[in-house]
């Protein structure tokens, strides 16, 4: 039987080294801030970091349009610097994850400088180039930061495809020089030491763009099979897809170990829950926790033995989940505290986002002039072009701009957070003074203790890294309310996801509790007796055998 992978039983941490620790004062983070914190993050328990890019990049979309996979951002460090946090990290005990940006490039890039020059050029055909139609661009695919996915050049007459930025084209996955220059910039990563990738938007790589197809295409699976053989196939390194599109059938093509393509995918249904049907993310509808409880049970289940979850709330893209679906006023200890109870005890492998471990919260903006994201920025502008009131975008915006999450990183009390002595490059969050790591380490019932907690028991349990995920469906509509269960343990999760109290019945008697976000007597749940859940509360009972604690 095949060792079970490291990466089933740890749990990941997102750094976004932009807002994550400065330590030359000129207020951007940098490698050096992540290597200063990396004992914080060997308290909180974590096994691995997914590093947001730090190639080198004129940040046109924060480090996600690369001009050089083999160069780090002069903002961020030198390529020593990023040696020593490998090395530093796996001192540790981490692993570092790369943020793998393959789908297109900068414009800035040395390939797509070239292939600008002419039609015959040799790197002509790393992008994916089209003449016009009827004079105008080839079809009416729209980037996903507003207007045509089309750009025209006028040198040459054609127009260049970019699903992003006009400054991302996009990557022609059907050459196969693209391919293996891909696999050899993995694979300069892979010698260095690092412990996987996660990869952005790479169910787009198969595109068939002059058929209207982006994501995946009908080539995707045999282009993630061949990188697999290619560069990662025979190590241990944790692969995961970032698929927006993605269906558990789909999920379990990619992340079946028989097919040989990746660890995991990100899958997104549920971050859809809060937007209305067939509209797009800035078009609000009400949190629903029956839609949220399908959901994430669906996946819990369909995975089955043939794919791997991947359990997140927040990243870099996601407002915070405090904020979001959560209580960040009155209630927002304990809501952060519900919300990572419920996720951390499924199946899966859990990412935790920077801040989420103390419970930082949106930053709310009155004005465009705050914004800094280029997909806020572009919206905004089209929206109000389109007769949208201000009021409506910015209330749109408060609740799924993407600065929410990028708001630099709250250590203590001092000027902007203890982020940076100079001037920070994104505001930083006012309640600082409040919310921040020193007050967090000291305070031994804070969010911060709930996540070690979660971490450390997956780390020691089976259970829950393997047992099976069983919805309680006997429940009021806003407790989520399931079992992990194997052949020895048997655990009961509850979660009142309310601001407002509920009934809860205990199916079953129990034995200890493990784990609750509100002070609970130590006494077991007795079967058939109705227990009062207040505002987010949420804990969790062994029905069956014990778990390890130590």
């Amino acid at each position: 039987m095949n060792k079970q992978p490291w990466w089933q039983s740890t749990v990941v941490y997102q750094i976004y080294p932009r807002s994550f620790q400065d330590t030359n004062n000129d207020g951007i983070g940098d490698l050096r801030g992540i290597i200063q914190q990396l004992d914080y993050l060997k308290t909180l328990g974590i096994g691995a970091i997914w590093l947001c890019p730090v190639y080198q990049s004129p940040n046109t979309d924060n480090g996600y349009d690369i001009s050089d996979y083999e160069a780090i951002m002069t903002e961020f460090g030198t390529m020593a610097d990023m040696d020593e946090l490998i090395a530093a990290a796996k001192d540790h005990g981490i692993k570092i994850v790369m943020d793998l940006v393959v789908n297109h490039t900068s414009d800035q890039h040395k390939w797509f400088i070239e292939s600008r020059q002419g039609k015959d050029n040799p790197y002509r055909d790393y992008y994916v180039w089209a003449d016009p139609v009827d004079g105008h661009a080839p079809n009416a695919l729209t980037s996903t930061f507003s207007g045509s996915a089309w750009q025209f050049d006028e040198a040459s007459s054609q127009y260049y495809l970019h699903l992003f930025a006009p400054q991302q084209p996009d990557l022609n996955w059907e050459n196969k020089h693209v391919r293996q220059a891909v696999y050899n910039l993995m694979n300069f990563w892979i010698e260095k030491g690092v412990g996987g990738f996660r990869m952005d938007v790479i169910d787009l790589i198969g595109k068939q763009p002059l058929k209207g197809i982006t994501g995946n295409g009908p080539m995707l699976h045999r282009y993630l099979h061949e990188m697999n053989r290619a560069t990662f196939g025979e190590t241990d390194l944790m692969t995961v897809g970032e698929t927006w599109g993605a269906t558990p059938e789909i999920a379990k093509q990619y992340s079946d170990p028989a097919r040989e393509e990746l660890s995991m995918v990100f899958q997104f249904e549920h971050s859809g829950i809060d937007q209305q049907d067939g509209k797009d993310k800035w078009d609000l509808a009400p949190f629903s926790v029956p839609k949220l409880k399908a959901i994430l049970s669906k996946w819990q289940v369909a995975l089955g033995s043939q794919g791997w979850n991947s359990l997140f709330w927040n990243n870099h893209d996601l407002p915070r989940i405090v904020s979001r679906w959560g209580n960040d006023k009155e209630y927002r200890e304990q809501s952060a505290k519900a919300f990572a109870i419920l996720l951390h005890l499924m199946k899966g492998t859990p990412y935790i986002y920077q801040g989420e471990e103390i419970g930082m919260t949106n930053y709310p903006i009155q004005d465009i002039a705050e914004a800094d994201d280029i997909e806020t920025i572009n919206m905004y502008h089209e929206r109000l072009a389109a007769g949208y009131s201000k009021a409506n975008i910015i209330q749109s915006i408060n609740a799924k701009g993407r600065d929410n999450a990028r708001t630099p990183m709250q250590w203590d009390t001092s000027k902007n957070a203890g982020f940076t002595k100079g001037k920070p490059w994104l505001h930083v969050n006012p309640n600082y003074q409040q919310i921040n790591v020193k007050a967090t380490l000291a305070d031994k019932d804070s969010i911060f203790y709930t996540y070690q907690r979660l971490i450390a028991l997956r780390r020691q349990n089976t259970v829950i890294v393997n047992g099976e995920y069983e919805l309680e469906q006997e429940t009021a509509a806003n407790v989520f309310a399931y079992r992990r269960v194997d052949a020895d343990t048997e655990l009961l999760i509850v979660v009142n996801l309310a601001e407002t109290e509920n009934e809860y019945t205990a199916p079953a008697s129990s034995k200890q509790l493990v784990l609750s976000n509100y002070s609970r007597e130590k006494k077991p749940l007795i079967r058939g007796e109705a227990q009062q859940l207040r505002p987010y509360e949420a804990f969790v009972y062994v029905l069956k055998g014990a778990l390890d604690e130590h």
